[in-house]
């Protein structure tokens, strides 16, 4: 990490520090009000190694916390009023995932209740085919969504809520059942298409969180995104330009050796030259662009190893 990257970390921190609002939300009414989006900043601060009560970012660590704990439901269930969500289960498996990493750093009771019990929905609607949809029903499944809460499920486990093993077993059946010939990754298996970088990246991630580390299912997904790289930057596809990056780190993180340091210096320098004067990356998901600068700040973030989720 350069003394560069430090900086735009730094800048890109205290961006979202400013614009979060005292309930810890970002802006208007709609994305900035996804439990989704206030979880991920949560986790970017403590990537740095804030938390709810210590650390340069421990205030917006802290709002973002009783934000996702004001939006929990008995159920289980985590969403929040006027987010504009259409595919809710994003926000239940990023905010599950932030209380799983808040877990153990605070003393609020409420956060291991909340979290078992969002932990037990997640598990409870996983479908027969081992994955997750957009929403808690136990209907059909996509890969996208399945990431979020696998993801989630294995932060949990880490902090010691009990999570049946049959759960990842059936998600790592689910994952590799999804993968093409070429070693990339289809959305659905209920509709069988083409390999994507985003989608492809994130699966190596599922399979990691799955307890899946090496094999050739990995190997494969490992060469499939080297080999298609340009499909973040050639407007194929866009609109998953930070998601996608967010998995790509991830799984390049855990590979280790020349594959990660080749990857993370490039990335990182494209994404120092993208960051604004005001501190943010720009992204179309919300107009504060909360989403797009907590995502940059995890990825440049990815060798300081402090969210028990990324540690190798």
């Amino acid at each position: 990490m350069t003394g560069k990257t430090i900086q735009a970390i730094d800048k890109g921190l205290r961006y979202l520090l400013d614009k979060q609002s005292r309930d810890g939300s970002f802006g208007p009414l709609g994305y900035g009000h996804d439990v989704a989006v206030v979880g991920l900043v949560g986790l970017a601060c403590m990537a740095n190694g804030s938390t709810p009560t210590r650390g340069p970012f421990s205030g917006a660590v802290s709002r973002s916390l009783n934000y996702i704990l004001d939006h929990c439901q008995p159920s289980g269930f985590i969403g929040a009023r006027g987010a504009d969500s259409e595919r809710p289960m994003y926000g239940q498996g990023f905010a599950t995932l932030f209380l799983a990493e808040c877990y153990g750093t605070t003393d609020d009771p409420r956060v291991r209740d909340e979290l078992s019990r969002a932990v037990r929905l997640i598990v409870n609607v996983q479908n027969d085919e081992g994955g997750w949809r957009y929403h808690p029903k136990r209907q059909d499944a996509d890969l996208s969504v399945t990431i979020c809460q696998i993801m989630a499920l294995r932060a949990a486990r880490n902090a010691e809520i009990f999570v049946p093993n049959e759960t990842f077993q059936r998600c790592t059946k689910y994952v590799k059942s999804c993968q093409n010939p070429d070693g990339g990754f289809m959305y659905m298996l209920s509709e069988p298409g083409d390999s994507r970088f985003a989608r492809s990246a994130a699966a190596i991630v599922a399979l990691y969180s799955a307890g899946v580390y090496d094999g050739p299912e990995v190997e494969n997904a490992l060469r499939f995104i080297v080999g298609n790289e340009q499909e973040l930057y050639d407007g194929v596809s866009g609109a998953y330009y930070f998601y996608g990056h967010y998995y790509a780190a991830q799984a390049m993180w855990h590979a280790g050796g020349q594959r990660w340091t080749k990857w993370y210096t490039t990335v990182r320098d494209r994404l120092i030259d993208q960051q604004t004067d005001e501190g943010n990356w720009v992204d179309s998901i919300d107009k504060v662009n909360a989403y797009a600068t907590a995502m940059a700040c995890l990825v440049l973030m990815m060798p300081r190893n402090y969210l028990t989720i990324l540690q190798r």
